[in-house]
């Protein structure tokens, strides 16, 4: 049986550290320096995950390449099943006509893009990190924006940067469920501690979403919507974790999110947004998407890569492209209309609602779920402290995945829509033919996650950052950060760090309750830059292989929100500790 040694280089655990985050510095300078495309990126981080389990560790190449296939089917089922379905269910408002009212629903409320990244991938998303998570947010948002007009990358860079704060609440707070059931804390105190920290994100993100779309003079003309909404999302996130119900925060914070929108324009409406338009839809090649400090937007995608357009037939979109100015008159649209528009989605929630929310069917599609001991691998791996490690057991929910139940929604859209079940199998091929590097990438990043967590290089690193003693309250957060942005989920970072920042915190006399909830509220700002989600965000919008260009712009906002967070857990860990329960 393997078991991993901390330390394999010696007394040296900063060079076994280094040694171990090899995979990680290949995988951020293949993609984020040499804009190599994230398959080959993924692959090629792999390969070297593997050589440092096998040389530096120990590992038997037998369990390193086992582990890898283990990732590689997790990252296939359930991650991609849930994009794959996701896309589809969106193709399906779009071979059906819908689409068209969908976004003339979204114009009945602002016209203005500024206001519709927030309603859309903000309010809208959040609601869809509440219920499914695991990249559906991000693809289908993503999607929604494109065929609002929006070019690709600021497409893509506006979900991946909405797509924080929601995130440790996110599935029914599967992130924090996660941490208490492995530390033993209640999940209660957990969520009531990460309950006062995303919400300071909260604040600003709509802000950031502005600055994204329209550069400083949209965060000129728009800041006021863009503060109520996040200060409302971030208040409503504060009550739900702490007096209501963990599970249910993000629905609670994106709908209030939501109406605080809807209510303050009735008595407030941004001006430009005729020009923030008209800038939207010519964007100036061969800048950054919505750099800050920029009067106009730019986007850091080509003509050529702009011209790859949404999933499915670019013919299908051209129609949703025109709307009617901000502030012009807009169409009226019958009642019944507006709900078949928004049907997939309310389908989405109530679909969602009766799996998580009801105990019958939620305990009768867990009773589903197939436990499978991974062949060759499972009873051979050790963790660290010695224990056989449970990593090893491949779950297969293939009635509970979200992609399943996604799956389940876009039948009856198709029934109602009355798509016949030839155009809905042919959208569905179609859709996996455009996610086929997609696939493989989720599936190199998910492998190449598995070897060095069943190896030891995750734990390595982890021990190291955790012996800096009472400095270790500022970088706990990194810890969260690094795991999510490993793996894609704040679930899986919690996992693989929970009980370590928990005895760090033992060890430094801290407050462990803080640094576990400091680990999953890290986890929401690793998010943007996890090359699984670059994939989803960059397949969703037709950027599939341009991963590069989305990790570029985005790590600069996942850096500067880190370092805040950073800072607010080190405070609360001394003079802000008021703040806390």
């Amino acid at each position: 049986m393997y078991q991993p040694d901390l330390s394999p280089l010696g007394n040296s655990l900063a060079l076994s550290s280094l040694v171990a985050a090899l995979p990680l510095l290949t995988l951020f300078v293949l993609l984020g320096g040499l804009r190599m495309k994230a398959h080959w990126a993924g692959l090629g981080s792999l390969a070297v995950a593997v050589l440092v389990a096998v040389t530096a560790y120990g590992m038997p190449a037998d369990l390193a390449l086992l582990s890898a296939g283990e990732g590689a089917a997790f990252g296939l089922f359930p991650i991609m099943w849930i994009v794959l379905t996701a896309i589809w269910v969106y193709q399906l408002t779009v071979v059906s006509g819908r689409f068209e009212d969908l976004r003339g629903a979204f114009g009945l409320i602002s016209a203005d893009p500024r206001v519709q990244a927030i309603i859309i991938a903000f309010c809208f998303g959040g609601l869809l990190e509440a219920l499914a998570g695991f990249g559906a947010p991000v693809a289908i948002t993503g999607v929604m924006l494109m065929g609002l007009g929006f070019a690709p990358v600021r497409a893509a860079l506006t979900v991946l940067v909405a797509n924080t704060a929601p995130v440790a609440f996110g599935a029914i707070a599967i992130p924090i469920i996660t941490a208490g059931n492995l530390t033993k804390i209640p999940y209660t105190d957990i969520g009531a501690y990460v309950g006062r920290q995303t919400p300071l994100i909260a604040l600003f993100v709509p802000l950031m979403l502005v600055a994204l779309v329209d550069g400083r003079r949209g965060l000129r003309q728009t800041w006021p919507v863009a503060l109520v909404c996040g200060a409302v999302f971030g208040f409503a996130q504060f009550v739900s974790a702490n007096y209501l119900s963990v599970e249910l925060t993000d629905i609670v914070a994106s709908l209030a999110g939501l109406a605080s929108v809807v209510l303050f324009l009735r008595v407030w409406q941004p001006r430009g947004g005729e020009q923030a338009l008209a800038d939207l839809r010519e964007p100036t090649e061969g800048g950054t998407a919505g750099a800050p400090g920029d009067d106009g937007p730019t986007d850091a995608a080509s003509p050529g890569l702009r011209s790859h357009g949404t999933p499915g037939n670019e013919d299908r979109h051209a129609a949703t492209r025109t709307r009617p100015a901000p502030g012009g008159n807009r169409p009226r649209m019958a009642g019944s209309r507006i709900l078949m528009a928004f049907l997939p989605y309310l389908v989405v929630i109530a679909v969602f609602s009766l799996a998580k929310l009801w105990s019958p069917a939620k305990e009768f599609l867990a009773a589903t779920d197939m436990k499978i001991s991974w062949p060759g691998l499972d009873g051979q791996v050790l963790t660290a402290a010695g224990k056989v490690s449970t990593t090893t057991v491949y779950t297969f929910p293939w009635l509970s995945s979200p992609g399943t139940l996604l799956l389940l929604s876009g039948l009856v859209v198709a029934a109602v829509y009355r798509v016949s079940p030839a155009s809905a199998a042919r959208e569905f091929v179609a859709t996996v033919v455009k996610l086929r590097w997609a696939l493989l990438t989720v599936a190199a990043v998910l492998a190449l996650a598995y070897v060095m967590n069943l190896s030891g290089q995750t734990i390595t690193i982890g021990t190291w950052i955790a012996g800096a003693g009472a400095a270790f309250a500022f970088l706990s957060p990194v810890l969260g950060w690094l795991g999510t942005a490993v793996t894609g989920s704040d679930t899986s970072a919690n996992a693989l760090f929970a009980t370590l920042q928990q005895a760090a915190a033992h060890e430094a006399d801290l407050d462990p309750t803080l640094l576990v909830a400091a680990n999953t509220s890290g986890g929401v700002v690793g998010k943007m830059i996890s090359p699984q989600n670059l994939t989803i965000a960059a397949t969703a919008v037709g950027l599939a292989g341009q991963e590069s260009v989305l990790f570029r712009a985005a790590i600069k906002w996942s850096l500067l929100l880190l370092l805040a967070l950073c800072l607010l857990v080190f405070l609360q860990s001394n003079a802000l500790a008021w703040m806390l329960p």
